[in-house]
């Protein structure tokens, strides 16, 4: 039989939250017995993904973002999803160095941080209603 377990977490949308996801994504995947590099891979990954939501997602607002987790076998499946404004073009907000805030001095590097460091991504996106970030990775695969 494979083993599964499953968490959810409701944040505000606050900067320092972001850490705080950081580390209850480290805590929960730590189940897998990954190796350190998979452990920052899957750490900075949710940072980016949480630091969306609070930039992009939410802009000048705070509510509430939501971190789910779930393991299945050897994958680690993530999401992180905000309701906020939406992503009008998916397609082009994940292009290397696309950003909607220059002015800002966002990279518009964070999906492309994502999947590098995952080994799956989706992007789902509702303008007015939201965004879903769902990411895989597979623990333990070389060992």
């Amino acid at each position: 039989m494979s083993y599964s377990n499953k968490m959810e977490l409701k944040f505000l949308s606050k900067s320092q939250n972001e850490s705080f996801a950081r580390t209850v994504i480290a805590a929960f995947a730590a189940q897998l017995d990954p190796t350190i590099e998979e452990i920052a891979d899957i750490k900075t990954a949710v940072s980016e993904a949480v630091t969306n939501c609070i930039i992009h997602g939410y802009e000048n607002k705070i509510d509430y973002i939501v971190l789910k987790a779930e393991i299945e076998g050897n994958k680690l499946i993530v999401e992180v999803i905000d309701n906020g404004i939406g992503i009008e073009d998916i397609e082009k907000a994940m292009e290397p160095l696309y950003t909607t805030k220059p002015d800002e001095d966002r990279s518009g590097m964070g999906f492309t941080v994502m999947q590098t460091f995952m080994d799956e991504l989706e992007v789902e996106s509702e303008k007015g209603k939201g965004t879903r970030v769902k990411m895989v990775k597979y623990i333990n695969t070389n060992k």
